[in-house]
């Protein structure tokens, strides 16, 4: 390509040749060039229109920033719109949060009377205005009250059925042996050896020698030792002076000082001490005073036929606990 300029007032011409890349470099420099005088005219004429409030550019800047701000705007309508809904369906789970709470409460035996944070709510549903943000704040900071409301409800129920737990695993309601037949029973009886009348202070369990001896409760060892009429014997503490006794025992698994669960074998049965032949005679003593160690035992069962009842007939009249067997002339007794 070739272009010509002529000088008029010369009279002189000047040929230029441009070439397929030249042209090429040109086209992209006049382009640049048009482009930053562009954007200098819009930032000198528009922006300049805008902040001193020219008639025309200044009314189309105020629609283009009042849609910006109508887009914005609804943007966040939207999303405060969702947030109450999600809002709303936090507070009903806390409601039923809260119901489920009392009724376990009552179970503990903890009262929810200080604890409860409002009363009952409801009515016909009447439509009105979306929430503002404040507004949405402030329920916010509501349900995160009573959150922390029923953490701490939620906590002491946990800490009283923790205890209860605890208690119920200290009591002696174990059998020791387990499917052991009960020979003598606790009170007055003839001796076996004597032949006269003496205090029976427990349970005589018969059983083969080396039969597992269970712990009836959770406790702790405090004697472990030979006794010249108990034989071998075991005393587990359970707290509240209550005490636990096995003796006539052959091998022993624990000592003085090991902290037990209910259930564990702690010995085997045996004929060790005044004995006239192999069992396990147990014993109960609140405060150091003998009980009678059925009563412990009865009630463990009857929970456990209640716990049976229950998860095998919910709806049931419920499963009896099946009976079990006394021997009054077991030849093994002490």
């Amino acid at each position: 390509m070739q272009l010509i300029v002529t000088d008029a007032w010369l009279a002189k011409s000047h040929a230029i040749h441009l070439s397929g890349t030249k042209l090429v470099l040109a086209t992209l420099a006049a382009s640049f060039v048009l482009m930053v005088c562009s954007a200098g005219m819009y930032h000198w004429v528009f922006l300049k229109g805008a902040r001193e409030g020219w008639p025309i550019i200044g009314s189309l800047v105020r629609l283009v920033v009042k849609d910006e701000f109508e887009q914005r705007d609804r943007f966040m309508r939207e999303n405060i719109d969702v947030m109450a809904k999600k809002l709303g369906e936090m507070q009903a789970k806390m409601t039923q949060i809260e119901s489920l709470g009392e009724r376990v409460a009552g179970l503990a035996g903890v009262s929810t009377a200080e604890l409860k944070t409002k009363p009952g709510q409801g009515g016909p549903l009447v439509s009105g205005r979306s929430l503002s943000m404040d507004e949405l704040q402030a329920t916010l900071a509501s349900l995160d009250q009573d959150t922390n409301s029923r953490t701490d409800l939620l906590t002491v129920i946990e800490s009283r059925l923790f205890e209860q737990k605890i208690k119920k695993m200290m009591v002696p309601t174990q059998e020791p042996v387990v499917g052991g037949n009960l020979g003598s029973v606790f009170g007055w009886r003839i001796d076996p050896i004597t032949g006269v009348s003496a205090l029976h202070t427990g349970l005589d369990f018969p059983a083969e020698p080396g039969t597992p001896i269970m712990s009836a409760a959770g406790g702790v060892v405090v004697v472990q030792e030979f006794h010249p009429q108990y034989g071998h014997l075991i005393e587990v503490d359970h707290g509240n002076n209550l005490i636990t006794r096995y003796a006539h025992v052959s091998k022993v698994y624990v000592k003085k000082g090991d902290l037990i669960r209910r259930g564990q074998r702690i010995a085997d049965v045996g004929n060790s001490g005044r004995s006239t032949g192999p069992h396990l005679h147990f014993e109960v003593l609140v405060q150091g005073v003998p009980q009678d160690p059925q009563k412990f035992l009865n009630a463990g069962r009857a929970v456990q036929t209640q716990q049976l009842a229950l998860a095998v007939v919910p709806s049931g009249p419920g499963v009896r606990a099946q009976s079990t067997p006394v021997a009054l002339g077991g030849s093994a007794r002490r």
